[in-house]
């Protein structure tokens, strides 16, 4: 009953997020006590799930294919980015906003994607090889290409955003590949449960979010869901037509899509909370993607198993 269960939660993860984000939206004031830090102690929790579902061997693709993996990250870290910065420019967005959406687009993958990759029949190896990848490199990455992106404008710290990177994605993904390594029977057994507690994680960071910035999101709400719902949707199309492009396999099509056009738009929210305080509209894209590309991503994986032949369908 409780596998069932959990199965249940891990499948329809999109409509509980925005159930999650539209609760959140009517009756702001039931979270209203609760501390933003607490999403980085959430976030934590899903990082912490991902690494209890990775090995060491699952690593191994990074150096047995290491031309796939490059590719996917250099979309991940260029499209994504300059899709931010240019959606900002052409809806002329406020500095808050525009930064929020920046800030977006220079995390690494969502953690979610592998999931949408497995559903999508995608190359699965490839969309963990690239989490794992971009999510390491994202304490290098993510401030310097805000900086670069923002930083004009915007005071970025820099090191404080890498500290809060490796404290709250890193950390947690070392501490779980531990404990599979030490207790792999327990792990085996809780493994069933990890997208369950993680999809419920997910939802409250998006509830969180949103009743702290109802207000502010009921005001100007539809232009920054257009400019998110644009930046993920373009960002999923880019990352397909790349590995078209590449004349790459249609699994690896599928995976490179995913993992471009799904962000880790928790750890965004998480960062614009801790490090952009004197600008509380930049939380909002965040929240925003975080409900918007579970959605999108179950849609898209639904279209890819439709798009194949019958026989190939199970």
């Amino acid at each position: 009953m409780i596998r069932k269960l959990c199965h249940w939660i891990s499948t329809y993860m999109g409509l509980l997020v925005l159930a999650a984000a539209v609760l959140a939206l009517v009756f702001p004031d039931v979270l209203e006590t609760i501390r933003p830090k607490v999403i980085n102690y959430l976030l934590g929790v899903v990082m912490f799930g991902m690494g209890l579902t990775l090995n060491l061997q699952d690593f191994k693709i990074v150096f047995a294919r290491p031309k796939d993996v490059a590719t996917g990250c250099l979309a991940q870290f260029t499209v994504m980015p300059l899709l931010a910065w240019g959606l900002t420019r052409i809806f002329a967005l406020d500095e808050a906003l525009a930064l929020g959406v920046v800030l977006v687009g220079c995390c690494p993958g969502g953690t979610a994607s592998n999931v949408i990759t497995y559903l999508a029949r995608g190359d699965l190896a490839l969309s963990v090889g690239m989490t794992g990848v971009s999510t390491l490199l994202a304490p290098l990455l993510t401030p310097l290409l805000t900086w670069a992106l923002a930083g004009k404008s915007v005071d970025v710290d820099v090191a404080g955003m890498l500290l809060s990177i490796l404290w709250v994605v890193i950390l947690p993904i070392v501490v779980g590949l531990l404990v599979k390594w030490l207790w792999p029977k327990f792990t085996e057994r809780a493994t069933d449960f990890l997208p369950a507690f993680s999809s419920i994680a997910i939802a409250f960071i998006v509830a969180i979010v949103v009743s702290a910035n109802a207000d502010k999101l009921l005001a100007g709400g539809l232009l920054i869901v257009l400019v998110v719902m644009l930046h993920n949707v373009c960002g999923l199309g880019l990352g397909y037509l790349i590995g078209r492009w590449l004349k790459l396999s249609e699994p690896k099509k599928r995976a490179i899509s995913i993992e471009v056009g799904m962000q880790n738009s928790g750890l965004a929210s998480s960062l614009a909370t801790i490090h952009f305080a004197a600008y509380p509209l930049a939380t909002i894209p965040g929240a925003v993607f975080s409900v918007w590309h579970n959605l999108s991503g179950a849609a898209v994986a639904y279209l890819y198993r439709k798009s194949e032949p019958t026989q190939n369908r199970n």
